[in-house]
């Protein structure tokens, strides 16, 4: 099992490598292309005059900055989780997108004021050349590859920081073209002398920087939602609806989902019956959360469990629970009706240490919390059993003659008891034994396989009761019913 364990560990491990890897790599590619595609504008746009190949240089310049942010976010958030961030540090790719949409935003004000700027001054003026083409046609290419490489390993790590990175490359292409349709306008005005077509460079550049400011604010929206630990409608729907379909979940009293980069982390509060036993609720717990990772795989899931009282609890159901919530055993409970008034007869057991006073009030307490608990009970009657603190030491009945006697004497006494019970087949494999003073006997009883567990009980009382009438010195009795076909077997 340890193995196991361990080579899991260590392929998880070999994984996150290999994740951050490609995302560094791709990041640093995404910089270096971002730094040559600037520079190259930049030329461009001086030696042409084109507001729009400077203002898309612009806008290259602050992909340099957007690809050097990303590079350093995804760096950050691959580190492993510390004291002071238990969540890990993937939030930061959500941040860097962030501050990325605000550089797009920044940068298209910026080329809008400029147009409107030339316009107004009407300097639109252009100095036409093939070398800026080449520039933008060179660009256009570069971001189609830069946006295709980013989006296939964004999408594969789930990573925001690439994705937003890419569609910043995406974006650019967009704003080149527009800019290479702007200039070829502008050309056409001058070669024809079509005055208005003087415009074509700076409106170009106004309708892409409005274009990419919507794109901006759909992406700022969707990095917000991811910062504030927004929850989309449908995933929290289809998480409900799959938990609640867990046998056992009485409500889902609350459901909370967040990202943090690649990672997804879901916290549930679920109401269970409370009679469910520690292994039925960790059973519970596996399935549910299963259950949500059929929603979201990988997802890291914890689940809160709270007991409640369900509509099917009986009488029996909420005294147990009273037991277990006070920590003892009970047994042997029975509602009885007493002219019209119910009231409840138990067994507790007690530890055999605690004086007579103490389990005294002890049980008064407990019978307290019961008539609270059983509001139609009118009276609670407690039978105080000792819980032996530690185990007690048997010896068989054998030996000299006399003690080997006295146990086959027990054994065939009960033997004669058990053929006035039709139902009974046989008994087998049973012990004599000693503890201190008290004689024990212990069997195994074969029964038929569709009698009744009230029959059983009634058959096996009735035979240990015959059996202490028989051989009163006998104290205890445990008889082990078996169905008849595990005997056949």
């Amino acid at each position: 099992m340890t193995s196991v364990t361990a080579r899991s560990a260590e392929s998880q491990a070999q994984a996150h490598a290999e994740m951050s890897a490609a995302k560094r790599r791709v990041a640093l590619h995404s910089m270096m292309a971002a730094a040559a595609m600037t520079l190259l504008k930049l030329a461009a746009g001086l030696m042409s005059g084109s507001l729009g190949v400077l203002s898309d240089a612009m806008h290259s310049g602050l992909d340099l900055i957007g690809s050097a942010l990303t590079l350093f976010s995804v760096r950050v958030s691959d580190l492993p989780a510390d004291e002071n961030h238990s969540y890990g540090h993937a939030k930061f790719e959500t941040l860097s997108a962030f501050a990325e949409a605000g550089l797009m935003a920044v940068s298209c004000a910026w080329i809008i004021i400029e147009a409107v700027q030339h316009i107004v001054r009407h300097d639109a003026l252009v100095r036409h050349s093939l070398w800026p083409v080449l520039v933008l046609v060179t660009s256009i290419a570069v971001d189609w590859w830069r946006s295709q490489e980013l989006g296939t390993v964004a999408q594969k790590f789930n990573s925001t920081a690439l994705a937003a990175d890419a569609f910043h490359f995406a974006s650019d292409i967009w704003s080149t073209l527009a800019v290479l349709v702007g200039l070829a306008m502008s050309w056409l005005g001058q070669q024809f002398a079509i005055g208005w077509l003087s415009y074509a460079d700076p409106v170009a550049a106004i309708l892409v920087s409005l274009m990419i400011l919507r794109l901006s604010w759909k992406l700022t929206r969707e990095t917000s939602d991811v910062l504030l630990d927004a929850t989309p409608t449908e995933l929290r729907e289809n998480i409900l609806r799959e938990v609640g379909a867990v046998q056992g979940v009485l409500a889902i009293e609350q459901a909370r989902v967040r990202r943090a980069g690649s990672a997804t982390f879901a916290d549930l509060t679920l109401a269970l019956p409370r009679s469910f036993t520690f292994e039925h609720t960790n059973e519970l717990v596996r399935s549910t959360t299963e259950a949500v990772q059929r929603i979201i795989p990988d997802a890291d899931v914890v689940i809160h469990t709270v007991p409640r009282q369900s509509s099917a609890e009986s009488i029996f159901d909420r005294v147990r629970a009273v037991a277990a919530r006070n920590n003892v055993s009970v047994h042997e409970v029975s509602v009885q009706s007493v002219e019209g008034k119910l009231r409840v007869e138990q067994h507790v057991e007690l530890n055999e240490n605690m004086t007579l006073a103490e389990a005294h009030t002890f049980v008064t307490a407990m019978e307290t919390e019961i008539l609270r608990e059983v509001p139609e009970l009118d009276a609670v009657l407690t039978h105080i059993e000792s819980e032996p603190a530690t185990i007690e030491r048997q010896k068989l009945l054998a030996g000299d003659g006399q003690v080997q006697t006295e146990a086959e004497r027990i054994e065939r006494s009960l033997l004669a008891a058990a053929i006035d019970f039709p139902e009974i087949i046989d008994v087998h494999e049973i012990h004599v034994g000693r503890t201190g003073e008290h004689i024990q006997l212990s069997c195994h009883c074969t029964l038929p396989d569709a009698l009744t567990m009230q029959r059983v009980h009634e058959v096996i009382t009735g035979l240990e009761d015959r059996l202490k009438i028989e051989c009163p010195e006998v104290s205890r009795v445990l008889i082990h019913p078996e169905p008849e076909t595990d005997n056949l077997r």
